[in-house]
């Protein structure tokens, strides 16, 4: 089951994404429409989530996204969902509001103005103090993830590239996809920051923040915080065509771009 919530046009991008997942091979999939509060209060329609054995997240606005599903028997289903065993993906917006604590903004816009950067809660399906960035290498957003790691230095910054996924089991991470992912970790690493004092992105300084590029195929440990195969042994265990964690592993979460 799918939802365009966080698109500016649901409709149009519930039929657009039919179209995509018929063309992958997908016929078993609906997008019901919910485009306010009262539609996520849907008893019937949460109980159909509760259900599901996989739910995507459409891109677009993952701020509206979020304030739409928090609190109501939509957003609570599909925290069930997850919790029971099903599959909770998400691409772009989709994929931003997976993580307890989501990032927006932060960029100059059409005009030319600097949109101020918003920080705040999301769904927390994804936890290890992990942040969300999408379209990493493509719309250039290494400068973003570093003023949000920054200001909130206890969170690693994921940036996903395009046509890229991070699929996750328990606690591993496998990239998927023709990209990266950038990881920007500052727990216990930076020496010295601005942030606080900070007017203008140009005026940011950090010294010793983690970062590193996990290519496709690799996994990467997200509460090690570092590669598996830099991580001991004793926390994977091999299973079918590639290494997992130990945790949880019947329980996945996907971000994609």
């Amino acid at each position: 089951m799918g939802f365009t919530t966080a698109s500016s046009n649901p409709v149009r991008a519930a039929a657009a994404w039919r179209k995509d997942f018929a063309a992958a091979g997908v016929e078993n999939v609906e997008f019901p429409l919910v485009q306010n509060r009262d539609a996520a209060n849907d008893a019937a329609l949460a109980d159909r989530v509760r259900e599901s054995p996989g739910l995507f997240l459409g891109g677009g606005d993952q701020v509206h996204l979020i304030a739409t599903l928090s609190g109501t028997l939509l957003g609570a289903a599909i925290r069930e969902a997850f919790v029971r065993g099903a599959v909770v993906c998400g691409t772009s917006a989709g994929a931003a509001a997976l993580t307890e604590t989501t990032m927006a903004g932060g960029e100059v816009d059409e005009d030319g103005k600097e949109v101020e950067m918003y920080i705040g809660p999301g769904l927390g399906l994804l936890c290890f103090g992990t942040l969300i960035d999408t379209h990493f290498a493509q719309r250039r957003r290494l400068h973003r993830l570093f003023v949000a790691i920054a200001g909130y230095p206890q969170l690693m910054g994921l940036g996903i590239d395009e046509d890229t996924g991070l699929v996750v089991r328990g606690s591993i991470g496998e990239v998927v996809g023709k990209g990266g992912v950038t990881f920007v970790d500052g727990r216990d690493t930076v020496r010295f920051d601005n942030a606080s004092q900070v007017k203008k992105g140009g005026e940011l300084t950090l010294s010793h923040l983690r970062v590193g590029l996990v290519g496709t195929g690799q996994l990467f440990d997200l509460e090690a915080r570092e590669l598996v195969r830099l991580v001991s042994s004793e926390t994977v265990v091999r299973a079918g065509n590639g290494e997992v964690g130990t945790r949880n592993r019947e329980r996945g979460t996907g971000a994609a771009r």
